[in-house]
C-alpha cells in the first residue's frame, strides 16, 4: 500500500484512515505535512503522533498494538515508594516546559543524536502557550533533576518523552502525573511504542482499535487538565 503524503502548506488536511497504515514498520502512516499546532492536535486526536529524525522527512504515526497506562493502574514497586516518601524531591506541573523539552532532547546514553529536534521543540512549545502541551517536572534543591512532557486533549494525555539525571526523578514525575490525571477522570495515559522502562509502571498493550474508541470517547470533553 502507497504511504499518504501530505501536503506541507495544508494543516487541515485529513489523515488517513488507521487501517491503511503499515505493518512493516508498524504504524508508518504518511510523510510530510507541517508541525503546525492545527496539524499536532488532528494528528493526536485521530492515534497519530510523529517521530523522525533529525534532517529526515516528517513521518507519522499509529502502530498497533498501542502501549498505554491506565492511570489507576500505575505499578510503584517498593523501591520507587521509598523514593516518593523521601522529601528531598519535589514535584512541579508546568513551571519549566522549555527546560524539560531541552533536557528531553539530549542525547541518551549509547544514542546517535535526538529525535528531539529544534522543530519539534518549536512546535510543542507553540503546543504549550496554547495551554495543550504540558510538562511534569521533578526538581531537588532547585535544580531540574527529571521530568516528562506530552499533550493534554479532553480527557486524554498523550506522553511524549522523559528524562532523569538523578535515581528514579522521571518515575517521580510520572507517577505524579498519573495521580493528577486520575483525580480529573482522565481516561488514559498514551505511551505510544512499548518500552520495558513504562512495563515496569504499569504500561499494557491494547489494539490499535480499541485505542481509537477511546479517543473516540474520550477527546471531546472539554479540556479537564488544571495545575
Amino acid at each position: 500500500m502507497p504511504l499518504h503524503w501530505l501536503d506541507p502548506n495544508q494543516p487541515e488536511q485529513a489523515f488517513p484512515d488507521l487501517d491503511q497504515a503499515l505493518e512493516d514498520p508498524n504504524g508508518l502512516i504518511a510523510i510530510e505535512g507541517c508541525l503546525s499546532s492545527k496539524r499536532l492536535i488532528n494528528a493526536y486526536r485521530a492515534g497519530i503522533f510523529p517521530w523522525y529524525n533529525e534532517n529526515e522527512p516528517i513521518l507519522w504515526w499509529s502502530p498497533d498494538p498501542r502501549l498505554v497506562i491506565f492511570p489507576n493502574k500505575i505499578n510503584i514497586s517498593r523501591s520507587l515508594a521509598k523514593t516518593l516518601r523521601k522529601p528531598h524531591y519535589e514535584v512541579r506541573f508546568d513551571t519549566a516546559f522549555e527546560s524539560v523539552i531541552q533536557a528531553c532532547s539530549n542525547p541518551r546514553k549509547d544514542a546517535m543524536g535526538t529525535w528531539i529536534s529544534d522543530d519539534i521543540q518549536k512546535a510543542y512549545i507553540d503546543l504549550h502557550r496554547l495551554g495543550i502541551a504540558h510538562c511534569v517536572e521533578t526538581w531537588e534543591q532547585d535544580v531540574l533533576v527529571g521530568g516528562l512532557y506530552g499533550v493534554s486533549i479532553g480527557r486524554v494525555f498523550f506522553g511524549e518523552s522523559m528524562f532523569h539525571t538523578q535515581t528514579d526523578a522521571s518515575k517521580v514525575a510520572f507517577v505524579h502525573l498519573a495521580r493528577k490525571l486520575e483525580s480529573l477522570k482522565y481516561a488514559v495515559i498514551d505511551c505510544q511504542v512499548k518500552s520495558q522502562h513504562l512495563i515496569s509502571l504499569g504500561a499494557e498493550e491494547i489494539s490499535r482499535r480499541q485505542f481509537r474508541s477511546i479517543l473516540d470517547q474520550h477527546c471531546d470533553y472539554p479540556d479537564a487538565w488544571e495545575i
